[in-house]
């Protein structure tokens, strides 16, 4: 793929193989004040690569080095995320200077980025996740308008279940454990909930953990634990 090398110094050695995909919106008003600041030594932030809504692809970080993307965060029992994943921050300025929908052309690009890296690596699609799934109580990106739907089609990201759902008819107590063995932290019960739904429900997000949201999850974990979705 044709990129552009603009590097960052933030970064530092791995202390696990890549084993995640991390996307992220930048969440500032311009691409160009975002890759500026994800470039300046003050940050401290960095990623592996930056989308532009033209479908520009910037690489910041070699992916054998461990970039701060991430920061506090837990999916599958691994708390030092930056060091298991390659992180992908997608042009958009988020919630708070204006969340829009992600242009074709940016989307075309992080298609063929992520299916790329899926292969290079051995990504399983249930570990290519939002900042939101691995920092629930302080991230919302990429967001609900992101086309998870598009990356499932072509088998890189995991599917919403939509057909023959069923409510399991869990406890709220019962849902959290569920939802913590398939991957989130559930250390803030609503936060874990409101992710799981900006991921899997994008049309409602809540907080709510009713019968919808069950029978999702519940789909979910059958379909990994059959070995018909990883």
């Amino acid at each position: 793929m044709t990129m552009i090398w603009n590097p960052s110094p933030n970064f530092g050695e791995r202390t696990l193989p890549i084993t995640m995909l991390v996307l992220h919106y930048t969440g500032m008003p311009t691409g160009a004040a975002a890759i500026d600041w994800l470039a300046n030594p003050a940050s401290k932030v960095s990623a592996h690569y930056v989308v532009d809504e033209d479908g520009q692809l910037i690489h910041m970080v070699r992916e054998e080095q461990r970039a701060q993307h991430a920061g506090i965060s837990y999916w599958r029992g691994i708390t030092d995320c930056n060091s298991a994943s390659i992180g992908i921050e997608i042009v958009n300025p988020g919630h708070e200077f204006g969340y829009r929908p992600f242009p074709e052309a940016q989307m075309d690009t992080v298609t063929r980025l992520v299916a790329e890296l899926i292969k290079t690596y051995g990504i399983e699609p249930r570990n290519v996740v939002g900042h939101s799934d691995v920092a629930p109580t302080r991230k919302e990106d990429p967001g609900e308008l992101f086309d998870w739907g598009r990356l499932a089609k072509l088998g890189l990201a995991v599917p919403r279940p939509t057909e023959k759902l069923v409510d399991p008819g869990w406890t709220d107590a019962a849902f959290l454990l569920a939802l913590e063995r398939y991957g989130y932290s559930v250390a803030d019960g609503r936060a874990a909930v409101v992710a799981f739904q900006r991921r899997f429900r994008q049309e409602n997000i809540d907080g709510v953990i009713d019968g919808e949201s069950r029978a999702i999850l519940w789909s979910l974990l059958l379909a990994y634990e059959s070995g018909s979705a990883t």
